[in-house]
């Protein structure tokens, strides 16, 4: 009698947006105030719409310190597009990570290490609303990374309660 010996679907070490472990969280549901469908993704930070406690949006240059609501989390009830692709759409809810670890996205180029402080990317372009290590990288963040980046663009964070 023969059986399987292996079995090459591995799960991810991480997944933007999901817990890093079972530490105590807390999550709170806010309405994507952005326009565009896709701008915002899992495991991205967003700050306050313009309705606060209502909707989330991504950061801008001109987000203050008081803003940030928390990381963006995948609730696994997010459908495929006819694309194939999942997105998260305007209006639609997201659950936001307001303290707590969680997988998160990370800008390009940085190097996060355990015990590093978090900024959020406020700049126009492609790492807006990404984490970074870099203090110049915009807008300070009460957390920390709890590890280093895995496959380039992914690393566990640790979220406290904001200063506001």
């Amino acid at each position: 009698m023969s059986g399987q010996n292996s079995y090459g679907y591995a799960a991810p070490r991480g997944v933007a947006g999901g817990l890093f472990d079972v530490s105590p969280y807390r999550i709170d549901s806010r309405v994507n105030g952005e326009k565009q469908a896709g701008a915002m993704k899992f495991g991205m930070g967003a700050v306050q719409g313009d309705s606060p406690g209502t909707n989330v949006a991504l950061p801008d240059d001109g987000a203050e310190e008081g803003g940030f609501e928390g990381l963006v989390m995948t609730g696994h009830t997010t459908e495929m597009d006819v694309e194939g692709k999942v997105v998260i759409a305007p209006l639609q809810t997201v659950g936001v990570l307001r303290w707590g670890k969680a997988w998160a996205l990370v800008a390009s180029g940085a190097e996060p290490a355990y015990g590093d402080y978090l900024y959020l990317v406020t700049e126009e372009g492609a790492d807006r609303g990404k984490f970074t290590n870099d203090e110049d990288g915009g807008l300070a963040v009460n957390g920390r990374f709890v590890g280093g980046a895995v496959s380039g663009d992914l690393a566990p964070v640790e979220i406290f309660n904001q200063k506001s």
